[in-house]
């Protein structure tokens, strides 16, 4: 099934409608404020996380392994497509929910999705913050003293992620922390930081040239499904995925994409030059808060990367033990198959000496 063909019409007409109107579910988010503001302000934000990386390091399999336990609440597909209003929809969605079921997701990668399956859809609201720093041809990353042009943002991101907690954080939501995957959020590390100084950032990493080569792979293949599939180029730019495939924008690390010759997305030296450019920029920046992963250690000695996972987070003894208990999920990704061949020498050296920089920080 294509993936276009998993919503109707009239749930298109309801993403049509969502996407329109921004300014309106802004307007509805402070009336939620309002009506809720007692049950609100009952809730902390403690120690969120965010999973942030280039794409195709494991990120999306680190937050299924982190939303499946009861200390984290996080975006999931039941939020869309009114992303800004997460308790008005919730109110009015839940009647119809139907038993959740469950499909593969449009990477082809083997990973299966469902109405409550976690998702990435904290960009929307970044995006519609912060609207200038997306270019028609890149993503300018953020710096750490950078405001907003009305200063809104982070009043309304710290309210929305009480809500996220107040409606998807079962237990107690004392307990309860935030819990984010969005791959862009290594474009806006210090600005993350700077309104949660207790944050912790995960940034899994593989091997460049495996990395590199998925990257690539998942561009092509986007590249074709936008082409037959103009709901599902649409749905990927509404919700800010411009990873791949027509919408593509990558981050404009150090300005790196004005520095390199033209290298057409279809060569595997350009995604090389955009994962060392991404690297340079965090491994130049350092910060307290980021912890990088090696997903390639992670499938080697998954119970032993998932502890130390648990313990940098700062889980308890007991979802330090739940987190392990999960260690038989973590699996090598699919391979597509690069040669050292397919790139520059100089460009691949330089690739694997940041890679030994990372494994040398890194947990796992």
């Amino acid at each position: 099934m294509k993936f276009q063909d998993r919503y109707s019409k009239t749930d298109r007409i309801l993403h049509r409608l969502a996407f329109s109107t921004i300014p309106v579910q802004k307007a509805l988010a402070d009336i939620e404020d309002r009506i809720h503001a007692a049950r609100l302000a009952e809730i902390e934000i403690r120690h969120p996380v965010f999973i942030a990386s280039l794409p195709r390091a494991g990120t999306t399999l680190l937050l299924e392994l982190l939303s499946s336990l009861d200390h984290f609440a996080t975006h999931t597909y039941r939020q869309m497509p009114f992303l800004l209003t997460p308790m008005l929809w919730h109110t009015i969605s839940s009647r119809f929910h139907d038993a959740p079921a469950t499909v593969d997701r449009a990477h082809g990668d083997g990973m299966a999705i469902s109405p409550d399956s976690a998702e990435a859809f904290e960009e929307v609201l970044w995006h519609a913050f912060w609207p200038e720093k997306y270019l028609k041809d890149r993503i300018v990353p953020w710096e750490a003293d950078d405001r907003d042009a009305e200063g809104e943002s982070e009043r309304f991101m710290k309210s929305h992620m009480r809500k996220l907690i107040a409606i998807n954080g079962g237990g107690s939501r004392e307990e309860v922390r935030y819990l984010s995957k969005n791959n862009a959020n290594i474009a806006r590390i210090p600005t993350i930081t700077r309104l949660f100084p207790d944050a912790v950032v995960l940034v899994p990493f593989r091997h460049p040239l495996d990395q590199a080569s998925s990257l690539r792979h998942q561009h092509h293949r986007f590249n074709a499904i936008h082409a037959q599939e103009t709901f599902t180029r649409r749905y990927m730019a509404d919700i800010g995925h411009f990873d791949f495939g027509e919408n593509f924008r990558p981050i404009d690390f150090g300005s790196w994409l004005d520095r390199i010759d033209t290298q057409p997305a279809r060569r595997l030296n350009f995604w090389l030059q955009y994962w060392c450019a991404a690297f340079e920029h965090l491994l130049s920046h350092p910060c307290a808060n980021v912890a990088f992963i090696s997903y390639d250690a992670c499938c080697a000695t998954p119970a032993n990367t998932l502890r130390q996972l648990g313990e940098r987070i700062g889980l308890d003894g007991d979802g330090t033990d739940s987190l392990t208990a999960k260690a038989d999920r973590l699996r090598a990704p699919r391979s597509h198959a690069a040669e050292a061949s397919d790139v520059d020498r100089p460009l691949l050296d330089r690739a694997l000496a940041l890679h030994a920089e990372l494994l040398g920080q890194a947990i796992g």
